[in-house]
């Protein structure tokens, strides 16, 4: 039987910040609380290089590596006439996409992952990479309660 957070939690075992890296399921345990996982929604604005599909590409890929994650395929799709870009960068640890608005300095972001991948590091590299002036964040802790 595999190792799971609601396993360990039952059995009463000393949790981190994060659960045990043998589990399967990959949830999250931090400040007393069990959850699938941090979904940032990131709002850029004041923005710079958000019609650029190769800029966009490079940052996608310095977030995967700076929270941590584990890339798996991105694919971008650039729209007429505004030059606005749609795109996904899929993990092994869930996501991270963009929709931009290059005519209005703006893109929303989601970057979501379980497990040991720490999303907030991504957010540094998006204000840099994109010149921002701007940057709001929430956080939402995916799937409370479900397991534990």
């Amino acid at each position: 039987m595999d190792f799971t957070t609601a396993a360990a939690l039952d059995e009463g075992l000393e949790l981190d910040d994060r659960a045990d890296e043998a589990r399967k399921d990959f949830f999250v345990v931090k400040d007393g609380e069990c959850f699938a996982g941090t979904h940032l929604l990131v709002d850029i604005r004041e923005a710079e290089y958000l019609d650029d599909i190769t800029h966009i590409d490079r940052t996608l890929r310095k977030c995967v590596e700076a929270a941590g994650a584990t890339l798996l395929s991105i694919d971008l799709h650039n729209f007429e006439p505004n030059g606005g870009v749609s795109g996904v960068a899929i993990l092994a640890e869930s996501h991270i996409s963009i929709h931009s608005w290059p005519e209005y300095g703006y893109a929303a972001l989601d970057v979501f992952m379980c497990g040991d991948a720490m999303p907030q590091k991504a957010v540094p590299v998006l204000k840099k990479a994109f010149n921002a002036g701007r940057v709001d964040v929430q956080e939402v802790r995916r799937g409370k309660g479900m397991v534990g």
